[in-house]
């Protein structure tokens, strides 16, 4: 059966305003707490003022708050270094809580059609990556965004707004520089529609520093760049929060040679799928849903700096699981909700430092979230969506 011939489930557009407005109620009342940490913020503030004095972005005196992100992304950024870090930080903050709920609506609109009832998807949304999302508001993080821009640009190819869309992955990449994996895949399913967004974006991209830091300054921001995110990367992967199959394997095999080796196989293999998804879409309406989801869902995985809450990116994917579980084969929708559960219910409050380390570093969140890549593959093999 297609994805389309489903039949939907109504949104309640009262019912969502509500939470929305509890929500955004609750945020005002916690903002002066979380301000106080929102220690990732204070990077990009950082790296946003050093921009406007055309100073160096990336330093090794910085340790493990080094700027990592593209140079555009300083320069995006720089209107909050002319706020107070306090003010920029309430501002980041309720702006951050506001994304939340646009995710989640946005994620129920990219099911090709809906199954189940929102509020039931949504509460499992809710169950599943809640400690995610507490800890990106807590760290000031932009995974929210990121994902957003996605599902926006998702939503832009489901109605033939191929500029749009590539307008949307190239700002995505600002925000979060793995966005490139998308890149590959909207000139796959969209042909070359999408290529003038892209390439003038790009283009912007790569020139946003000039006028700042001048020619040869731009070149010598993106070198930084490069050598700051690879030289970085090796210390990250004993960390039992980084998620990655290169820290997984690095755990698994001792830091052993053979971990990057493994870990380069792994992320083949799930290129692999991710591209067989792809071709088994053909025909499919609503397609390019379960493909994005998949994609974002790798997003963590394949950076070598994916860190547990950088995985709220698979909101979609989650949403995707959710509503079309009665499709799945009866022992992989019994894995599916255990693996579901297991990563909303790690709770460290509730395990206690000890065994949450312990649960980290074996890798458990990584395998669970192999088990709903399973369970989306599954999905397009059966056509369902």
């Amino acid at each position: 059966m297609e994805a389309g011939r489903s039949r939907a489930q109504p949104l309640n557009r009262r019912a969502a305003l509500t939470a929305i407005a509890v929500l955004l109620a609750a945020a005002v009342m916690f903002s002066p707490r979380a301000v106080r940490k929102m220690r990732d913020f204070e990077v990009y503030w950082t790296a946003s003022t050093r921009a406007l004095d055309a100073a160096p972005l990336y330093r090794a005196d910085d340790a493990h708050f080094q700027f990592k992100y593209l140079p555009a992304f300083a320069i995006v950024s720089s209107p909050l270094a002319l706020m107070p870090l306090k003010t920029a930080k309430t501002f980041w903050f309720l702006l951050s809580v506001a994304l939340l709920p646009a995710l989640l609506l946005n994620s129920i609109l990219l099911l090709p059609a809906r199954r189940r009832a929102p509020t039931w998807i949504v509460a499992a949304l809710v169950i599943v990556m809640a400690k995610f999302y507490g800890h990106e508001l807590i760290l000031g993080q932009v995974n929210l965004l990121f994902g957003l821009l996605v599902a926006l640009a998702i939503l832009s190819i489901r109605r033939n707004m191929d500029a749009v869309a590539g307008a949307l992955l190239v700002a995505a990449v600002v925000v979060k520089p793995y966005g490139v994996l998308f890149l590959p895949w909207i000139f796959l399913t969209r042909g070359f529609r999408p290529l003038a967004s892209v390439a003038i974006g790009a283009l912007c991209v790569l020139a946003a520093p000039l006028g700042l830091y001048g020619a040869a300054g731009t070149v010598t921001l993106h070198r930084d760049w490069w050598a700051t995110v690879t030289g970085s990367t090796p210390a990250n992967l004993t960390n039992p929060d980084n998620v990655s199959l290169a820290a997984m394997f690095s755990r698994m095999t001792g830091g052993a040679e053979v971990a990057p080796l493994l870990a380069t196989a792994a992320a083949v293999i799930l290129l692999a799928l991710a591209c067989f998804v792809v071709v088994r879409g053909r025909g499919i309406q609503g397609r390019e849903s379960l493909e994005g989801a998949l994609l974002l869902t790798l997003v963590p995985l394949l950076s070598p700096q994916g860190w547990d809450y950088v995985f709220l990116v698979a909101t979609p994917a989650i949403a995707l699981v959710v509503n079309y579980d009665d499709r799945l084969p009866a022992w992989l929708r019994a894995a599916a909700w255990a693996s579901m559960l297991t990563v909303g219910l790690s709770l460290f409050d509730v395990l206690g430092r000890e065994r949450y380390a312990a649960f980290m570093s074996w890798s458990v969140i990584t395998f669970c979230f192999l088990v709903v890549i399973a369970a989306l593959v599954t999905l397009r093999v059966r056509r369902a969506a």
